[in-house]
């Protein structure tokens, strides 16, 4: 791992190559993508970092196919041991800020999306301000635009990224709840058989499109809100929905398990 924290150390600059933009949901490719980057730019971040160059960073910088392996292998590891086993509840998490700030953009565009960021970033037009970011720094947009990553791991403040030939990222930190590590991730498949029946298949894909309060759901699917509430309940147990707040509403949005429930659903339909 020595590689990985070399090149994303806990405090200060990481290299911008190691999150792509653009990179494909699929984790092997999106390592592919990033053995793929260009060695102009793994030479102009890799000269960012802090400190002497490692003779591993000096090899990964000169692009040599023995270091680029190694770092594969070094994401791959990395990800297989601390990501992988929890990607449900992240996925969820980061489903739930979209839709969140999908909801934003409904009810007032953009600005409210920006003002929505709020304690990460502050907008007063036309400047948003990072008062928690470690550095003091003013960026001109010049038209590029501005991506929004929401980010589970990303810890008290924002950050920012530079895509060089793009516009410029902001990472921002996503709540969730402090007990996500206890989760059992075995849970949920000992809960799928209560998922048999006709009414919480309909519930899960009324969710599908868009994410939906207990009232909308019962009105959705001509239930009760009672029972609605009972069902959205079955299937946050069985790891299908989670449940996010949003001022005095609670929002229930598909899980990554959940999506691809609906997803294969839709196919078997088709076909």
């Amino acid at each position: 791992m020595r590689l990985l924290f070399a090149l994303a150390p806990p405090w200060g600059y990481s290299a911008d190559f190691l999150t792509p933009p653009g990179a494909p949901g699929d984790f092997d490719a999106a390592v592919e993508r990033v053995l793929a980057t260009p060695p102009r730019l793994l030479r102009a971040d890799i000269e960012q970092l802090p400190g002497r160059p490692t003779p591993d960073l000096t090899d990964l910088r000169s692009g040599r196919p023995l270091a680029l392996r190694r770092l594969g292998t070094a994401l791959t590891s990395y990800h297989r041991r601390t990501v992988g086993p929890y990607w449900s509840s992240v996925d969820a998490a980061v489903r739930a800020e979209q839709a969140r700030l999908a909801r934003e953009f409904l009810r007032g565009g953009a600005e409210a999306v920006l003002t929505a960021l709020r304690p990460y970033a502050i907008w007063q037009p036309p400047v948003l301000s990072l008062p928690l970011h470690p550095a003091d720094r003013d960026v001109n947009l010049d038209g590029c635009g501005l991506i929004l990553v929401p980010s589970f791991y990303c810890w008290r403040a924002p950050t920012t990224l530079k895509d060089h030939n793009g516009p410029q990222v902001l990472v921002y930190p996503i709540g969730h709840d402090p007990g996500w590590l206890a989760h059992d991730p075995a849970g949920p498949s000992r809960s799928l058989a209560r998922l048999l029946g006709a009414t919480r298949a309909s519930v899960l894909t009324a969710v599908a499109d868009a994410s939906a309060t207990t009232t909308d759901i019962a009105r959705r699917i001509h239930i009760s809100p009672a029972s609605a509430s009972e069902h959205a309940r079955t299937l946050q147990d069985a790891g299908l929905l989670i449940a996010c707040r949003q001022g005095n509403r609670v929002y229930h949005v598909l899980t990554e398990l959940g999506a691809r429930l609906v997803r294969g659903s839709a196919t078997e339909r088709a076909n």
